[in-house]
């Protein structure tokens, strides 16, 4: 019979740690927190050095009745809640409802055998010091989170939130949507030259690189034109050679963050998806053995620090698997960010002998994915540097100078294993300087200037860990709730902000400085960590954000645009009723169009998101506008429908094409298309000309028209 009681956080946790204990061990979970601040009032006495009052969370009173019963029947408690902030917190808050008297709090970063074994053997006390951070950063929150809502309530919409970190994620989105929209599209020319070498020597590619010791700037055709006939004039001959060899170390092992960014961009998996298959693997798969056993260590942290026996155990397997050379003579160590918390190690195997083959029969498709990534990412981290040969190759003639690049694995090293990017190698022949060339073909190319693009779940987490805003525990419930409440629509990808967000960050950013400042935003994360360590009073923390906040929210209840009453401008749009003027509004369901001269007329009508775009449809007049199909995907049709029965999946922007002279372009993730010539700014097409003897190539974006010189 057990004698000794385990509260973990979740059930699968529970059945792996039940089967690896034993039968003198039950463990059952708590699902998370027992307790928080009441959900309908704010719960913290501002006047009494802003004290929390913490109640039972709705529906979970029958588990902590069941965790009480049991508690009375054990010799020991043990929480076994998981390592970060929030973990201590929940062992915190099941320490004082559980009245046993021997209650000790256990960590293990694995759910291993021998992990369980040694946190059993060393029990220790709750950390006041990661207890009181939480508190801080809960306290914090629900300050801003209570008292500026009502007031966007008030004065926009029912319903909105904000939030520290939530609402500089919601401005950083908006912010980007604005450059994209404010960028101009601008046209400039590349030139590229094919040379043969006297003998058997393969031809080579070179680009065009000075002008007169200058860097070469073409920005129309024309001008391409005339250089290309200048150089199909000149004589060439090699004017330098150079190698270059460099060492290109591993990455890091993964982060909370950095898995979350490489697993967006190189397995398509949003950040939530990442974090609910690691949680699964860290908690424990059954792999064919007696036992479940977790596959990962914790992966919530910023870390990139690895456990001593971790590495030895690596270099043992790579002593068994590799030649000696790719393994380093000494072991290496990786240099946190100087704002890591370091409170556990990097995200690794817990065995590295457990590859991503031996376990393929027991695992999702999905899982197995991400456990090779992470396997992969930790064992070329534990490898030697690749050595990688640049070679380049100068080209004259006249003024002109091209260049001529090759790239060599000369090793390997780590990318034996692990690589993030595919690699291009080439070769140049081995040509003396002196030598003659031949000018075989020209070819001039029509490029654009780029927009930035917009975020994605990886890039934005990333972007918020480089300013030092959140943490690792935070950035899904931050992606998760901006989308919840509608401040972004997340399409092929990307987040785009919805009208609803830039009114509250426009508000938000007018009223609310600190709040909306990425640097003091930042600030406060230190503060916490400071906290943390036992170096500041979590209150204080808190007084000394308070100070600053109460000012803001005191003007702001004058001084904000009441947006619920007067609505938003927007092109002149006149009442059909009593010819008043027609704003936006934000209402339960979405934006809609409302008489200015309410209450008198109460005239409303349901918004057309009108793009700015005529619909290209022939005969058309009308506009094309946003909607949302049934299943409440966004797409674009005709303010005409159901005359006209135009549509696009993608959106259109008021921007013309710069191939065909389109009257508009249609976003898509990469960049931009244009419905009328089917072209991307990528597309070519090429146009064959001759400058004497020498064929000549103009690579010109958008045109059909192919003229023969």
């Amino acid at each position: 019979m057990a004698k000794n009681l385990v509260i973990v956080e979740s059930g699968a946790k529970a059945k792996t740690i039940e089967k690896i204990l034993g039968p003198s061990f039950k463990v059952e979970s708590c699902y998370g927190h027992i307790k928080d601040l009441p959900k309908k009032k704010l719960g913290v006495d501002i006047e009494n050095n802003f004290e929390p009052t913490y109640q039972i969370i709705p529906g979970k009173g029958k588990i902590l009745k069941k965790l009480k019963t049991l508690s009375k029947k054990m010799d020991e408690i043990y929480l076994a809640t998981d390592l970060d902030r929030e973990g201590e917190a929940i062992s915190w808050h099941l320490s004082q409802e559980l009245s046993h008297p021997k209650k000790v709090r256990i960590v293990f970063n694995q759910v291993t055998r021998e992990a369980l074994k040694r946190a059993v053997e060393n029990p220790a006390d709750i950390d006041m010091g990661k207890v009181d951070a939480q508190q801080g950063r809960r306290v914090l929150d629900r300050l801003v989170g209570y008292k500026i809502s009502p007031l966007l309530w008030k004065k926009v919409k029912r319903g909105l939130s904000a939030g520290r970190v939530q609402s500089i994620a919601v401005r950083l989105i908006c912010e980007r949507e604005e450059e994209i929209e404010k960028f101009s599209f601008m046209e400039y020319w590349t030139i590229s030259a094919k040379f043969s070498p006297s003998g058997k020597a393969r031809s080579l590619q070179a680009k065009l690189y000075s002008l007169e010791g200058k860097k070469v700037k073409i920005s129309r055709e024309e001008e391409a034109e005339k250089h290309a006939e200048k150089i199909g004039k000149a004589a060439f001959r090699v004017a330098g050679w150079e190698e270059k060899e460099k060492t290109r170390s591993p990455s890091p092992p993964f982060t909370t963050s950095t898995l979350q960014q490489v697993a967006g961009y190189q397995l398509g998996f949003s950040s939530a998806k990442t974090m609910k298959l690691a949680q699964d693997l860290y908690e424990g798969q059954d792999i064919g053995g007696k036992e479940r056993v977790g596959l990962i260590t914790y992966m919530r942290t910023d870390s990139m620090r690895i456990a001593k026996e971790a590495q030895l155990e690596a270099r043992n397997f790579l002593k068994d698997e590799y030649p000696k050379e790719f393994i380093p003579q000494r072991i290496p160590i990786y240099k946190n960010r100087k704002s890591s918390q370091d409170a556990h190690e990097a995200i690794r195997p817990t065995k590295v002998s457990r590859t991503p083959a031996s376990v393929k029969n027991y695992l999702s498709k999905d899982h197995l994915k991400l456990y090779a990534l992470i396997w992969k990412r930790f064992l070329a981290s534990q490898m030697e540097k690749a050595l990688i040969k640049t070679s380049t190759l100068d080209i004259q003639g006249g003024e002109y100078i091209f260049k001529a690049q090759a790239t060599e694995v000369k090793f390997p090293g780590f990318m034996r294993v692990y690589k993030e990017k595919a690699e291009k190698e080439s070769l140049l022949p081995r040509l003396k300087k002196g030598a003659k060339l031949k000018l075989k073909e020209i070819t001039s190319r029509q490029e654009f200037t780029q927009p930035p693009s917009r975020y994605t779940e990886a890039s934005l987490v990333k972007t918020l860990e480089e300013k030092g805003i959140g943490r690792p525990s935070t950035y899904v419930p931050t992606i998760s709730t901006i989308r919840q409440r509608r401040y972004v629509n997340w399409d092929r990808g990307v987040l785009i902000p919805t009208p609803l967000a830039r009114v509250v960050t426009e508000l938000l950013v007018e009223n609310f400085s600190t709040i909306l400042d990425t640097e003091f935003t930042a600030r406060m994360e230190e503060g916490l960590d400071t906290v943390e360590t036992g170096k500041k009073k979590w209150n204080r923390l808190v007084e000394e954000f308070y100070k600053h906040f109460e000012k803001e929210l005191t003007a702001a209840e004058s001084a904000m645009r009441d947006v619920k009453k007067e609505g938003l401008k927007i092109p002149e749009t006149r009442c059909k009723m009593c010819g008043g003027r027609m704003t936006l509004k934000f209402g339960r369901w979405g934006e809609f169009l409302a008489c200015s001269n309410y209450p008198d007329c109460k005239n409303t009508l349901p918004v057309m998101k009108k793009i700015g775009v005529r619909c290209p449809s022939p005969g058309c007049k009308g506009e094309i506008i946003e909607r949302t199909s049934h299943k409440g995907k966004v797409f674009y049709g005709c303010s005409r429908f159901p005359e006209c029965r135009f549509g696009s999946p993608g959106e259109p922007i008021d921007k013309s094409c710069p191939h065909c002279n389109g009257p508009y372009l249609v976003r898509f993730r990469d960049g931009f298309k244009c419905p009328a010539c089917k072209k991307t700014l990528k597309d070519e097409i090429v146009m064959k000309r001759r400058i004497g003897k020498i064929p000549y190539k103009i690579i010109k974006k958008g045109s059909n028209e192919t003229r023969v010189g």
